[in-house]
């Protein structure tokens, strides 16, 4: 397994690959893997010739106040996952390798950024977008995948790649959960036990969300409704959103019809954000 930190070597390495005709295969993390992250490389591993993982805390996307700074970190742990999971080539760059100073060029795919995790994180997905297009240029992948997590950012990712002709096709991975239905996310490792258990509302609220459905009930704001009495009745974590929305454009719904997404962000204990959604065809 190959460790390469330059952009004009990734870039040289890539060039090699395509010209002796390899299908490279992206799955962009910020390290701290685990089984969600694995599954990714597993989705990729057999419709590739190269697997590349990329492994960089993106400074960009995280907003005042966020984590940047206490974001698990752990590339000794990453390596020995990675070599175990099949992966070629880590593409490991550091910040001023990505964002040298006077960098002043970022991606934004208006509207979609704009909803959702977007209200209260402003410049998260600009951050995003622009890092995912750098890394597309750089890695030079034939396919890249994107677990459905966090199906907002798969979402903007598929526009961009859209919108801006990238040669890439995406590929969705669905959500990987622990034993107890919590959606495995890098962030859970900041949970203390009792925030765990709390935590576990999320998942039980959409489940809750989606046994009513399939019981009849088509009313939005009462789904919603009975989402927020799941989760507040039984812990202390602030909502900070729950949306019903259209599956495959983020679009809002009148009509509780077609494939949906319900979608929920909560903030546990005093900085930990987690996210978490299902979706439905109604």
């Amino acid at each position: 397994m190959e460790i390469i930190k330059t952009i004009p070597d990734m870039q040289k390495r890539a060039n090699e690959l395509r010209n002796e005709g390899k299908r490279i295969g992206l799955v962009p993390t910020m390290g701290a893997l685990h089984e969600g992250h694995i599954s990714l490389f597993k989705i990729a591993r057999p419709l590739c010739d190269v697997l590349i993982t990329s492994i960089f805390v993106n400074p960009t996307q995280f907003g005042e106040n966020e984590d940047l700074e206490i974001y698990p970190r752990d590339f000794e742990g990453d390596e020995k996952k990675c070599k175990s999971a099949g992966v070629d080539i880590i593409f490991y760059p550091s910040t001023d390798e990505m964002y040298p100073e006077g960098y002043t060029t970022f991606v934004e795919v208006k509207g979609l950024s704009e909803i959702m995790c977007g209200r209260t994180r402003p410049n998260h997905f600009r951050g995003v977008a622009t890092v995912v297009a750098k890394l597309f240029n750089i890695v030079k992948p034939h396919l890249s995948v994107f677990g459905n997590k966090d199906y907002q950012q798969a979402v903007i990712i598929e526009k961009m790649v859209e919108d801006l002709n990238f040669d890439v096709e995406i590929i969705r991975a669905p959500i990987v959960r622990e034993s107890d239905g919590l959606a495995m996310s890098s962030r859970n490792a900041y949970l203390k036990d009792d925030e765990r258990r709390q935590a576990l509302y999320i998942y039980r609220a959409l489940k809750r969300a989606e046994e009513i459905i399939k019981g009849g009930e088509r009313d939005i704001d009462v789904i919603i409704e009975e989402i927020r009495e799941t989760i507040e009745s039984n812990s202390d974590m602030k909502i900070d959103y729950i949306e019903i929305r259209d599956a495959g454009n983020l679009g809002e719904l009148e009509v509780l019809e077609g494939e949906i997404l319900i979608s929920i962000a909560c903030f546990v204990g005093e900085k930990t954000r987690l996210i978490d959604n299902i979706t439905l065809r109604v």
